[in-house]
C-alpha cells in the first residue's frame, strides 16, 4: 500500500520547521497531531498546530532553549509545553496514556508508544499524525473514517465517554462540523445511554462546546437528533423553533436566542460572558421589525437599537416570517446601518446648564423630551431649534 501523505503549505512554515527540527535532531521524533492533520485531509483551514513527541517535558524544554525558542510550561502535569518562534506558538505534548479518569479529567502517564497515545484520543479522525514530509501515521481507522467523513470514537465508545463526558457534546459538535451522512450508530447509542453524565461537567466546558456546535454548518439537524434522544434537555430547556433556527446565520448567540426556552438565566447556568448575556437580553427585548415599516420608523428603531441589535432583529424577524427567502426587501432592512449613519443627538446636559437649568431630575427630563422631539422630527431638528424649544417649554 502506498504511503499516505498530505500536501499543505503550512508544512513549509519556517517557524514550524524550526520547532520540529529541534525536537527531531539527534534521533528524536516529533509529529504534528490531531486537528491540523484532520483539517488538511478535509481541505479546511487550520488555526493551531499541535505537536506530539516521545520526549519528556524537561527534554522538550532543554532542546527548545538550546535552539533559542521561547519556552512556556503551560501544562506540565499533562506533558504540555508551549514553544514560540517569532511570536508563533506551538503546543508540544509528550505521548501519553490514561492511568485514571473520573468523567471530567484524567491522570496520565507518559509513554513512547504512538499507538498508546492515539488510543486515548476521542475520535479516530483526531487520532492521526504526520511528519514534516506530510507522511500520515494512523493507528486507528482514522484515515478510512475521514474519507467518508464519519465521526467515530476510538475503541469503545462507552469507555471513551466515561473517561470524559464532554465527549458526548464533542461527538455531536464534530459531526455538525465535519460529518456526512448519518451519525455512527454505536457512538450515538453510547451517548444516549450515558447522557446523564453531562450533569457532571462544568458550565464553562458545556458553554464552549455548545457555542461551537451552534456555529457549525449542520448544527440544526444535529440538535434535532440530540433533542430526540434526550441529550439536548441535559444541556438546557429548549424550544423547537427548528425552521426559524435553520434560517438564521451561523451565529451561535443568535441561534441560542431562539433555541433556549429562557435566555435570562443562561449567564449563570452556562457562564456566558457579560457581552454574550447583554446581547441575548437585547434580542429578547427588541421590537419586531419587517419590510412593512415606513422609512422613518426604520430609522427610529435603528437609532434606539444600534446597528448590532438592529441586524439581530432583522435576522430573527426574517427567520420567524413566512417569507420563503431573504429577498431584496429584507436585505435592504439588513443593510440599513450601512446606508444610513445614525446621527448623534446634538444637545447635551452642559448645553442645558448653560441656559440656566440646574443639574438634577428636571434637567434629565428636559433632555429626554428634547431627544423625543428630535426623533419625532425624523432627526431633522437642529441644535438651535432644540435649544429654542428648551427655552420656551414650561
Amino acid at each position: 500500500m502506498a504511503e499516505l501523505r498530505i500536501r499543505a503549505v503550512w508544512l513549509k512554515d519556517p517557524d514550524l520547521r524550526r520547532v520540529m527540527s529541534c525536537l527531531s535532531e539527534d534521533g528524536g521524533t516529533a509529529r504534528i497531531a490531531g486537528g491540523a492533520v484532520r483539517n488538511a485531509l478535509l481541505k479546511k483551514p487550520i488555526s493551531d498546530i499541535d505537536i506530539a513527541t516521545p520526549h519528556l517535558p524537561n527534554e522538550v524544554m532543554r532542546r527548545a532553549k538550546a535552539a533559542g525558542l521561547g519556552v512556556h510550561p503551560t501544562g506540565l502535569d499533562h506533558g504540555t509545553v508551549t514553544l514560540t518562534s517569532n511570536g508563533k506558538a506551538f503546543e508540544v505534548t509528550t505521548l501519553r496514556r490514561d492511568v485514571q479518569t473520573d468523567g471530567r479529567r484524567a491522570v496520565v502517564a507518559f509513554t513512547r508508544d504512538w499507538s498508546e497515545d492515539a488510543a486515548r484520543r476521542d475520535f479516530t479522525i483526531n487520532a492521526m499524525y504526520c511528519d514534516l514530509s506530510g507522511k500520515i501515521y494512523s493507528y486507528t481507522t482514522g484515515y478510512k473514517d475521514i474519507r467518508i467523513p464519519r465521526v467515530k470514537f476510538v475503541g469503545s465508545a462507552g469507555t471513551r465517554i466515561r473517561e470524559d463526558y464532554l465527549r458526548i457534546l464533542r461527538f455531536f459538535r464534530f459531526h455538525a462540523q465535519y460529518g456526512e451522512g448519518p451519525l455512527d450508530r454505536t457512538g450515538l447509542a453510547a451517548c444516549k445511554s450515558l447522557r446523564k453524565g453531562i450533569r457532571k461537567l462544568s458550565a464553562e466546558r458545556i458553554r464552549q462546546e455548545l457555542l461551537k456546535l451552534l456555529a457549525a454548518p449542520k448544527a440544526i439537524p444535529t440538535l434535532k437528533l440530540m433533542a430526540r434522544d434526550g441529550i439536548l434537555s441535559e444541556i438546557l430547556p429548549y424550544t423547537e423553533q427548528w425552521r426559524a433556527l435553520e434560517r438564521l446565520p451561523y451565529d451561535p448567540i443568535l441561534r441560542l436566542s431562539l433555541l433556549a426556552r429562557q435566555t435570562a438565566t443562561l449567564q449563570s447556568t452556562l457562564k456566558l460572558s457579560n457581552a454574550e448575556a447583554k446581547r441575548l437580553a437585547a434580542i429578547a427585548s427588541m421590537p419586531r421589525v419587517s419590510p412593512d415599516l415606513r422609512p422613518e420608523e426604520r430609522r427610529r428603531i435603528l437609532y434606539q437599537l444600534g446597528p448590532g441589535t438592529w441586524r439581530d432583529a432583522v435576522h430573527v424577524a426574517f427567520a420567524r416570517s413566512k417569507t420563503p427567502k431573504m429577498d431584496r426587501r429584507w436585505t435592504t432592512l439588513l443593510r440599513l446601518p450601512d446606508t444610513w449613519i445614525i446621527p448623534q443627538f446634538p444637545v447635551s446636559g452642559t448645553d442645558l446648564k448653560a441656559i440656566g437649568l440646574a443639574p438634577g431630575p428636571e434637567l434629565g427630563e428636559t433632555l429626554r423630551l428634547l431627544e423625543d422631539w428630535w426623533i419625532a422630527s425624523d432627526f431633522t431638528w437642529t441644535k438651535k431649534q432644540l435649544m429654542t424649544k428648551a427655552r420656551t417649554s414650561p
